[in-house]
């Protein structure tokens, strides 16, 4: 049997969950809201169009993966395997898993949440599980067969490693050209039948009539307020490290996006409170906009 020391925090985005057990297992020192800001997630809101809690997940990440890059974090994707996965790719994969773990590297997976793969027994791998006291996602996954996922197997795997991260000014300027970039081009990144940034707002406005009591609009409008959240948060460090009142007045900005949004989350809320707040936090989300714009450009000039 082999296993890593590696905790997992209870976060409502359980792929920041992993980055920042990640983050822990590499002795790397990096905030919460940087970790956040610094990889772009903060700024990311993916919606279905009926408003399925899918939301969160189903989308490009292959920028961010570049943007962890610049704090410290490598991800390799392995690889996207159905339940028809042939027993060699299965065994290939899980061969690379081990070889990671042995290293005393803690390697990812994603199946409807993303967990850490800390370990392994002799039937099968150790996972993690990012809010104790439930049973999903599940705390082993058998060799070969990979059960504990049921009878939809749709999961990605990752190698993790750390890696030098750049300078710091620089690394939050790259950052704020990935939010401006999910506004001026949101289709680059969202999946089919998903609008991202402006595209989302829309499109949950217009599934909420159908879709607003459901658990979807909860989960999205929850993982998304958290992630605003450590947006302003994210701007008050910036506000430290750069010295610019302008990413100061963003702490605020996104506080303010994020509590719109936890009161759209409300379940027992009528959709036009929803709707109400939904409005509220698109229209705010974008006067952030115009000032992460605004920031960037003092930030450039100070470079």
């Amino acid at each position: 049997m082999k296993s890593l020391e590696v905790g997992v925090p209870p976060f409502n985005c359980t792929f920041m969950g992993m980055m920042r057990g990640v983050a822990d297992a590499f002795g790397n020192p990096i905030s919460n809201p940087m970790l956040y800001g610094g990889s772009g997630h903060a700024f990311v809101i993916h919606i279905h169009k009926e408003l399925c809690p899918s939301g969160p997940y189903c989308w490009d990440r292959s920028p961010v993966f570049g943007l962890l890059r610049n704090i410290g974090l490598v991800t390799e994707d392995l690889g996207f395997f159905g339940g028809d996965a042939p027993a060699s790719r299965r065994e290939a994969v899980e061969a690379r898993l081990r070889a990671e773990i042995d290293a005393g590297r803690p390697a990812g997976l994603v199946n409807m949440e993303f967990q850490l793969i800390t370990g392994y027994d002799e039937t099968g791998f150790l996972t993690s599980q990012p809010w104790p006291g439930h049973d999903f996602p599940p705390r082993h996954l058998t060799f070969g067969t990979w059960s504990e996922l049921g009878h939809e197997v749709h999961v990605n795997f990752f190698a993790l490693a750390p890696c030098d991260p750049i300078d710091t000014r620089r690394a939050i300027a790259e950052s704020l050209r990935f939010a401006i970039g999910l506004y001026d081009e949101p289709g680059t990144y969202a999946g089919p039948h998903y609008g991202m940034g402006p595209e989302a707002y829309h499109l949950w406005k217009d599934a909420l009539a159908q879709h607003g009591i459901s658990h979807g609009n909860w989960w999205n409008a929850t993982v998304y307020a958290e992630c605003r959240r450590r947006a302003g948060e994210y701007f008050l460090e910036v506000a430290r490290l750069t010295g610019l009142a302008a990413a100061e007045e963003l702490t605020e900005t996104y506080a303010r996006v994020s509590a719109a949004l936890c009161n759209a989350s409300e379940r027992d809320a009528s959709v036009e409170s929803k709707r109400h707040w939904v409005e509220l936090a698109e229209a705010t989300e974008q006067e952030a906009i115009v000032k992460v714009r605004i920031l960037l450009k003092a930030l450039d000039a100070t470079q």
